[in-house]
């Protein structure tokens, strides 16, 4: 089994900041991409960031320029550093990766998802 944990969420001011973490841990042969992504009441979920295995990353364009992902491989952690922040960014942070698992019938490649933190950006 494959567990994806953040920690981090909270109560934050308009214009200030937060760092978000998630720890995988498990019986991982590899972990490829791994993300954020967030969901706010009545709203989708959606992307915010992605970082892949070879460190490459994608925004959203609306978190471009204030927030940035980063991970440690050494750690199996990925790390979502938010600053500026919005009331709009006021959503349930979801950590994901993509994983390569080892089986008796040989590797598998399952999708995992934390169980999300909340981040409340609010006066």
């Amino acid at each position: 089994q494959v567990q994806l944990v953040e920690s981090g969420g909270g109560l934050v001011q308009p214009g200030g900041s937060l760092r978000l973490s998630c720890v995988a841990s498990g019986s991982i042969f590899t972990i490829n991409a791994m993300g954020w992504y967030r969901q706010a009441p009545g709203k989708e979920r959606e992307l915010v960031a992605r970082i892949t295995s070879g460190s490459s990353t994608n925004y959203a364009d609306s978190v471009k320029g204030r927030f940035t992902i980063s991970r440690d491989n050494a750690k199996n952690t990925v790390y979502l550093q938010m600053n500026s922040l919005k009331p709009e960014d006021t959503a349930v942070y979801y950590c994901n990766a993509d994983v390569t698992i080892e089986t008796m019938e040989g590797y598998e490649y399952p999708e995992v998802w934390g169980q999300g933190t909340l981040v409340t950006v609010s006066s």
